[in-house]
């Protein structure tokens, strides 16, 4: 069987529907025609303008084609472009109708089919291109696959219109890149616009055009734009992700306006504006708009606009009720749930003065936060920030606990019942809806110095290196202790039976009672798995991890930390047994005990516990018989994909000290190239140096005050501005000064600490700052498939804490 190797990137059929009647050829326009040099030197420019049959345009050799050595492979146009022509076709058909039960049937194809028309051109395959590292071109066609239907949500819930050429004289024109994103605040010579990019459909002024064929043209706007054209046009819109159910009526598309010849045109000079390299149409003279277009690329939205009168199609709020007696609720945006009032902020009214508290909720004044900020780079000012929730996560929890008494911690531990547990997950739960926008509370890529923590989310360990780390990288990104009930059955709800989660409860109060004062300060940025907020993301992630550990041997029972906490978590097991019970385990361990050792040991044990600060006092909690027991959750988090994904969209760097993590990310960076190809000197000084760690959080907050501790994140921040940069433009005299830096600032820092006579620990410090970053092509696609769209292309740089290695006896 021949292969299909030159592949139409616009669909013969399509392009048939702009034949004018009785004709079987478009006139075709080359926007940037080849340039030829003649034998004589001189430069000609060759054939703009020409007429061709379909088969002879909009194509491109081996756009969709794989290779496996000398092997080409075409199953992408035959099945995958086959199977959505097929069904696509029928659906722009059915949309060029008025017959509603043939839009019905079609709908959801006609979305499908519009989604991959957007990325399956040159113009669409060279964005998709940008958006990874490198890509070879069997990657490009993986990712392109992977990426389907990321925007049909939101199109969906827009504002759906077909307007009619039917009584002008001028046609529809298609271009080779049909799906033409508009936004009137974006024009084509603005950097957002530059090849190949577009403005994102998530932006609110964003409208979406798609001529159906010569005659119609389907235009879709964002809700909020149509209800309001002077809303801010470069903001998203309302709960814009992706990758989500929703309901909406498949029946509600305007179709009133019949267009003149003058808007006809104007929705045809957008086409061609936005075009990659060529347009066609039914008449060489239609492929010519500016001729007759002279408003400015904003005046032009009043052509696209829906009328105002149709807009009650669009919106409001739905209810369904099923079988069962539940019952759905959405909002106009797709939200299942209602807006908690209590998150919103009211930015100011004015522009802030510099010793003003920054807008963001960092808790900084302003000249130091957010003014050094570009806008986009900013947090959102509207809602309450990350460090402000968890503010209020603990105040409530000393409330509930009534910590502000004064109460030694056993006595916190004997007065903690279900009902305070179930209360302090309902209010976890009430700070971090599920429809949660986290992207836009997390700090972006902006200059200033940070990490993402990967490892042990337990209190035994996380102040032996990582909260320390502050000192040492910037500000540090941890996942929150707490278990978000909202995405949990009924049944293993925290909210719903909190009495199993008496063990899970003590060990998340003093991570997070622990943690808190650093969070106050801005040094750590408590932030709770992203997952909980978006289920596609988490069903990707774990099919992304399945993958990559295929064949992986997983050596987490190695590790000696890991094994001291499981037995510690046996022995709190074993204390937590019925006193009967525990008496019985006890005589089989040791029959020689009589009465009066027995006592003993029990009045032993009961000391053991109250001494134990992670051990529960209540008697009864393994109580229930087969549906009783804890749940005693063990977090090595975030995982390697979301690690990354934190990393990039924030602009940080990697900091573990758990070596199963390491391994995965010595391995991605090796798939990269060199682990260490770059800044080898300052590598081989970071690696070769002890690191004290400050083993308590008040030792922490005071040396984070000192000028001397904070030449240590402001080297990593240069360091990692300058790997940010690429390899193009080494320059082996500034990597010389970031090491010889280190040497000095490495110096007096140690000095300061040591002198400061506090409880630390040694540490030893591994970096790699690969050629090309750590980086993964699943975890870009997360983060475009989250519709993040500042964040880095990968991981400049990642660190390693342990405890150095001992001296052999005798060494010097």
């Amino acid at each position: 069987m021949s292969k299909t190797r030159n592949n139409h990137y616009v669909p013969q059929w399509h392009q048939e529907g702009f034949f004018e009647p009785g004709r079987n050829k478009l006139a075709y326009l080359d926007l940037t025609p080849p340039q030829k040099v003649l034998s004589d030197g001189r430069v000609i420019t060759e054939r703009a303008l020409f007429e061709a049959p379909t088969s002879r345009a909009f194509r491109q050799m081996d756009l969709y084609s794989t290779f496996f050595g000398t092997s080409v492979n075409d199953e992408i146009e035959r099945r995958l472009f086959g199977d959505i022509d097929a069904k696509g076709s029928l659906a722009v058909r059915a949309f060029a109708t008025d017959d509603v039960g043939e839009w019905h049937r079609h709908f959801q194809k006609l979305f499908e089919y519009i989604d991959i028309q957007k990325i399956r051109t040159p113009k669409g395959l060279a964005w998709l291109s940008a958006q990874y590292p490198t890509l070879t071109q069997n990657d490009l066609m993986f990712e392109m696959q992977g990426i389907r239907l990321m925007h049909c949500t939101i199109w969906t819930e827009g504002v759906r219109e077909i307007v009619s050429a039917e009584d002008a004289k001028v046609k529809f024109i298609v271009s080779d890149h049909p799906v033409t994103i508009y936004n009137h605040a974006v024009p084509p010579t603005a950097p957002m616009c530059a090849h190949p990019h577009d403005p994102t459909i998530a932006l609110k002024a964003s409208q979406t055009i798609f001529p159906l064929n010569r005659d119609f043209c389907l235009i879709l706007t964002n809700l909020e734009y149509a209800q309001d054209p002077a809303t801010a046009s470069l903001d998203k819109r309302t709960f814009a992700r992706n990758y989500r159910s929703s309901m909406v009526r498949t029946d509600a598309f305007i179709r009133t306006r019949k267009l003149s010849d003058h808007e006809v045109a104007r929705i045809n000079y957008v086409l061609k504006s936005r075009a990659h390299r060529y347009v066609a149409a039914g008449r060489k003279e239609w492929l010519f708009p500016e001729k007759v277009i002279s408003e400015s690329w904003a005046d032009l939205r009043e052509t696209l606009l829906p009328p105002k009168n149709q807009l009650w199609h669009f919106g409001g709020e739905m209810f369904a009720k099923f079988d069962s007696g539940d019952v759905h609720f959405q909002d106009a945006f797709g939200r299942t749930e209602p807006e908690r009032d209590f998150l919103k902020k009211q930015p100011p009214t004015g522009d802030l003065k510099p010793g003003d508290r920054c807008g963001c909720g960092s808790g900084q004044r302003f000249k130091v936060c957010c003014a050094l900020r570009p806008a986009p780079s900013r947090p959102t000012w509207q809602e309450a920030s990350i460090r402000e929730r968890n503010v209020m996560l603990y105040n409530g929890i000393v409330n509930v606990l009534a910590l502000d008494a004064k109460k030694d911690w056993v006595t916190v531990r004997r007065e903690l019942t279900d009902e305070k547990i179930a209360l302090i997950y309902e209010l976890f739960e009430g700070l971090w809806p599920l429809e949660t926008d986290l992207l836009q509370l997390l700090p972006r890529p902006d200059g200033f110095a940070r990490a993402v923590y990967t490892g042990m989310i337990h209190p035994n360990t996380i102040t032996q290196f990582a909260l320390g780390a502050s000192l040492y990288f910037g500000e540090l990104i941890v996942e929150h202790p707490f278990v978000h009930a909202g995405t949990m059955k009924k049944e293993f709800s925290p909210v719903a039976n909190p009495h199993s989660y008496r063990q899970e409860i003590l060990k998340t109060l003093i991570f997070f009672l622990t943690v808190i004062p650093l969070v106050e300060q801005g040094l750590v940025n408590l932030v709770p798995d992203p997952c909980n907020f978006d289920p596609h993301l988490r069903d990707q992630m774990f099919r992304m991890a399945h993958l990559r550990s295929a064949g992986v041997v997983n050596t987490l029972h190695q590790e000696v930390r890991l094994d001291e906490l499981a037995r510690e978590n046996l022995k709190r097991s074993l204390m937590m047994l019925p006193k009967e019970a525990l008496r019985s385990q006890l005589l089989r361990a040791s029959p020689e005990l009589d009465d009066i050792q027995m006592e003993q040991v029990l009045e032993e044990v009961e000391r053991l516990k109250e001494d134990d600060p992670l051990a529960v006092l209540q008697p009864d909690s393994l109580a229930g018989g087969k549906e009783g027991g804890q749940y005693d959750v063990m977090k090595l988090a975030p995982n390697f994909e979301m690690t990354l994904y934190l990393a990039q969209a924030t602009g940080a760097a990697i900091v573990t000290d758990n070596p199963f993590r390491w391994k995965e990310i010595r391995r991605a960076a090796h798939r990269r190239g060199s682990s260490n190809g770059r800044l080898p000197s300052l590598a081989r000084n970071i690696g070769s140096s002890t690191f004290t760690i400050p083993q308590y959080v008040a030792d922490i907050q005071t040396l984070a005050s000192k000028e001397t501790l904070a030449a240590y994140p402001a080297l990593i921040r240069d360091a990692f501005k300058y790997l940010s940069r690429g390899t193009a433009d080494a320059k082996p005299n500034y990597e010389g000064h970031l090491a010889a830096r280190f040497a000095r600032v490495h110096s007096a820092a140690q000095a300061a600490v040591k002198k400061a006579g506090i409880t630390a620990k040694p540490a030893r410090i591994s970096c790699v700052f690969p050629r090309e970053g750590v980086q993964d092509n699943s975890v870009n696609r997360l983060l475009l498939m989250s519709s993040s769209e500042r964040h880095l292309p990968s991981v400049p740089m990642a660190f390693f804490m342990d405890t150095p290695p001992k001296r052999p006896a005798g060494a010097v």
